[in-house]
């Protein structure tokens, strides 16, 4: 069995009137059991020579649905005004938008396509899923 875990830690000294110091950490597990997580996309990146938009990043045809996947997706630009807009599903909707050097770790249930938007050419995306078949 294949364990994975994945960590978060949020911290700053003056965004609120305390300290924030804020940690949890959680093992990647299949839906609905405590076994592992045993699949992973690899790490893997991609440059678009121009700005792209609905650019397919993730197929929900490789996926199987309703499944405790994970997904990580990070804008590796050093410029603060470059960005990636991540949308889910055939009609793209808009989750957000990832600056430089921004990066997202959501669940993933399959049964959407992730697509992104390039703010500007030249652009680099990193990206992996972690899933169950």
């Amino acid at each position: 069995m294949a364990t994975t875990t994945a960590s978060l830690t949020l911290s700053s000294s003056d965004l609120t009137g305390d300290a924030l110091a804020l940690t949890t950490t959680t093992n990647l597990s299949k839906a609905g059991v405590t076994t592992g997580l045993d699949q992973f996309t690899g790490v893997a990146r991609k440059t678009f020579a121009t700005a792209v938009t609905d650019e397919n990043l993730i197929a929900s045809a490789d996926y199987t649905n309703s499944r405790a996947h994970k997904l990580y997706i990070k804008n590796t630009s050093t410029n603060p005004s470059e960005y990636f807009t991540v949308e889910v599903g055939s009609t793209n909707v808009v989750l957000g938008r990832l600056y430089a050097g921004d990066f997202m770790f959501v669940p993933y249930d399959g049964s959407n396509d992730i697509d992104i938007d390039a703010s500007a050419a030249g652009m680099t995306i990193e990206f992996a899923v972690f899933y169950e078949a």
